[in-house]
């Protein structure tokens, strides 16, 4: 369904108002010249065309701003406001629309908001959404920037700019190559999330040139000491454990993974090497990191702290609370519409060359729907906070 709330137009108040004040005064001294006698007949010039307007772009937001996540989409449209004065607050106007949450609010937000002159399309939010939304913006050659993190939404014309389970496990792949080790393997839950991370770490493994990677997924709700015993067992010599599990769980499976392997060295003379641990941006900000030392030295990704701690440090003064992390999300999406309209290019073009600098970290957008996102990459201190141990690179090259 469609919002009836206004357009964010770059034409402001005080331009109109100067208009106005500058015809006042052309008018005023006009009343005040010396009159001169009634002239006789003279030739009509031709009327002087008024300069016309320049032409603003539309792009519509669409966001959940009725519902159960309607104050996520307050945040969100936020962001999109701090994205379009940032990028093009003159040529462009944003016409937020309302999903309801659902797809078909989606879908009808989109038809709406596409029927309105809009020229590129900014969210839904879920994977849902994106899907019943896709094929409204193909059909009308317009772009879509969804918010959602599910890979499968990618396609060309429509990208996905949530931080996807491919991305992290990408890029842990990628920094455990660089670092030396050659055997990878995964425990994952049997998810959506864990079946994407297999993907991200069979691809850039292949990519990589390294040994293909053991995967050892499980049920969501299995025992973690049988489920740390069939990693082992699906890879006995890994040099690096991805695990794709939230941070207590995680805790707990490296605790019973470190004493399978203890168990089935006993009497070795040399025994190998632990793996590398490494997890993913479910960690990130999880207070179950502390107080346990299974988990100390582990490397995991997450968004560019430098850059969300500015994003966010604006958002507190401009609106007075701490933004939720998808508003950074929305800001990255916001922003390259706002930026692709003001050049008239597609949003791939805008990062063909050089990457974008995002809230969360610089990202480059492939004309089939692919985004790549550079990740810094964090360890779980003694205390178990978050250390920064490398920044997010340009994503560029195999490993992205």
């Amino acid at each position: 369904m469609s919002s009836s709330a206004p357009p964010f137009a770059g034409q402001s108040v005080a331009r109109r108002g100067f208009t106005a004040l500058a015809l006042g005064a052309v008018l005023g001294l006009a009343a005040c010249a010396p009159q001169s006698p009634a002239p006789g007949p003279v030739a009509v010039a031709p009327p002087i065309a008024a300069p016309a307007a320049p032409r603003m772009e539309r792009a519509a937001l669409l966001l959940p701003l009725s519902g159960q996540n309607a104050a996520l989409g307050q945040a969100m449209l936020n962001a999109g406001i701090m994205a379009l004065f940032d990028e093009a607050p003159t040529s462009v106007e944003f016409i937020p629309r309302d999903t309801g949450g659902t797809p078909a609010g989606a879908a009808a937000a989109a038809r709406a908001a596409i029927g309105d002159g809009a020229a590129a399309l900014v969210g839904p939010l879920t994977s849902a959404e994106a899907a019943a939304v896709a094929p409204v913006a193909r059909a009308a050659g317009v772009p879509m920037l969804a918010f959602t993190n599910d890979a499968q939404r990618a396609g060309a014309g429509s990208w996905v700019l949530g931080v996807t389970p491919q991305q992290q496990a990408r890029r842990m792949v990628a920094a455990a190559s660089r670092d030396g080790a050659q055997r990878i393997v995964l425990a994952a839950p049997n998810t959506e999330f864990g079946r994407a991370l297999a993907a991200g770490v069979r691809g850039a493994a292949g990519d990589l040139g390294l040994p293909a990677p053991a995967i050892a997924l499980h049920p969501a709700s299995a025992d973690l000491a049988m489920a740390a015993g069939a990693a082992r067992a699906a890879a006995p010599q890994a040099d690096a454990l991805l695990i794709g599990e939230p941070a207590d769980r995680a805790r707990r499976f490296a605790s019973a993974y470190a004493a399978e392997a203890r168990a089935a060295q006993t009497g070795m003379e040399a025994p190998p090497a632990p793996p590398a641990l490494l997890g993913t941006g479910l960690w990130l900000g999880d207070p179950a990191l502390h107080g346990d030392e299974a988990l100390v030295g582990a490397r995991f990704p997450g968004p560019d702290g430098r850059g969300l701690a500015r994003f966010e440090g604006r958002y507190r003064d401009a609106f007075g609370a701490t933004p939720p992390r998808v508003a950074a999300t929305a800001y990255d999406a916001a922003a390259l519409a706002a930026r692709a309209l003001r050049n008239r290019e597609s949003p791939d073009a805008l990062t063909a060359l050089r990457s974008f600098e995002g809230a969360g970290g610089p990202l480059r957008l492939l004309p089939d729907g692919q985004v790549l996102r550079g990740l810094a990459i964090y360890a779980v201190s003694p205390a178990g906070d978050a250390a920064l141990v490398e920044p997010a690179p340009d994503p560029a090259g195999p490993g992205f």
